[in-house]
């Protein structure tokens, strides 16, 4: 079946100017342009409007998006059988909330006392779920399930403390690494401060540090074009940028 630009925004129940500006950045082209001019689409756009629409849902930018549908190993039916844990996983993630909501309401009322470890338990699972849904896959065929199992539960036990220092580390690494690839020295100082601070960023959730794992973890940025849309967001080259860096930091590189 075919569908116009209108009947296929009500049909999925997004406006037209949305699919108008898929087509312009070239996400999602029609099969043709009739002689009236109108868009055009068939069952294959409706399929990837459909993985669009997905990705979008589980927080992913339009350029990872794109990156991923273009990748020649893209496999359709893979990608919803993954979309369907995501969303479970997504789901747990709200569970676990709302269990620690109703755990803090019965404490303010004075029903149960609720320990400041309970009352984080909550955010860290939300953080383990996401790092599942985002680089599970990816992270337990390279390192293996032992590793991601002891990873989650490090992360699960960490202390309040330490769950703020992760989030101030994950910003400072974020910062340095924008101004540090401004230099365009991956061996500079301020480069190597930023692979330094991704290697801090590791520790909270690797069992164990090695710089082959840290070396190869970089190499992967580059290679999966997820984790590549997701550095080169605002600067593209970044996730070269930053793979150069921790080899040199590693000594595995250059």
């Amino acid at each position: 079946m075919e569908y116009t630009v209108q009947k296929l925004g009500r049909l999925a129940g997004i406006s037209t100017r949305t699919l108008r500006f898929y087509d312009e950045i070239g996400l999602l082209k029609p099969a043709r342009v009739n002689g009236s001019g109108y868009r055009i689409y068939g069952q294959a756009e409706v399929d990837r409007l459909q993985q669009i629409l997905f990705y979008r849902e589980l927080g992913f930018g339009l350029d990872s998006i794109g990156a991923i549908l273009s990748d020649p190993s893209f496999d359709g039916a893979k990608a919803l059988q993954r979309h369907r844990q995501q969303l479970l996983d997504k789901r747990n993630q709200l569970d676990a909330l709302i269990a620690n909501v109703d755990k803090t309401i019965a404490s303010a009322e004075g029903r149960i006392r609720m320990s400041d470890k309970e009352k984080f338990e909550g955010f860290k699972q939300r953080m383990i779920d996401e790092n599942e849904q985002k680089y599970g896959k990816e992270a337990r065929e390279k390192y293996g399930d032992d590793t991601m199992n002891k990873s989650n539960a490090k992360l699960k036990n960490m202390t309040q403390e330490e769950h703020e220092r992760l989030t101030l580390l994950t910003q400072e690494v974020t910062d340095t690494l924008a101004e540090a690839f401004k230099t365009g020295d991956p061996a500079g100082e301020l480069a190597q401060k930023a692979a330094d601070l991704h290697r801090q960023w590791l520790s909270f959730y690797w069992p164990q540090y090695s710089k082959e794992a840290h070396a190869n973890l970089a190499q992967m940025y580059v290679d999966d074009p997820r984790f590549m849309a997701y550095y080169d967001a605002k600067q593209p080259g970044t996730a070269e940028f930053l793979r150069d860096a921790i080899q040199i930091y590693t000594g595995s590189g250059h």
